[in-house]
């Protein structure tokens, strides 16, 4: 088992990216393994840990098709729906919560 570099905040060589480098690009991984690692230290936690990839390896993003962009429409819609009453609640609908606000807070709903 091989270990990784491992590069101090802004030290990292010429070459490598993270991931939000790379999208910011127009570029993805594409499959390569993790090439080294950064890390940049916190005074009462343990270091901020990004991994770089290597930019000769990377590869264009997808674009967007049709149907993906279809199916991402309604992936979101579906957040929006409120299972208690089914409406679009226009925004997306808290975790927390699992249900919009006004049947958050109705105590029919909340019992």
């Amino acid at each position: 088992m091989s270990t990784l570099p491992v590069y101090r905040w802004r030290l990292a060589p010429d070459g490598l990216a993270t991931r939000r480098q790379l999208r910011a690009a127009g570029l993805r991984p594409g499959g390569q393994d993790v090439a080294a690692q950064l890390e940049r230290p916190r005074r009462r936690r343990g270091p901020l840990i990004a991994y770089l990839y290597r930019l000769d390896l990377a590869k264009p993003v997808r674009p967007m098709t049709p149907a993906r962009r279809a199916a991402l429409a309604r992936a979101n819609a579906a957040r929006r729906i409120c299972p208690a009453c089914r409406t679009d609640a226009g925004y997306v609908i808290p975790a927390s919560l699992g249900m919009c606000v006004p049947c958050a807070d109705s105590p029919r709903l909340a019992a």
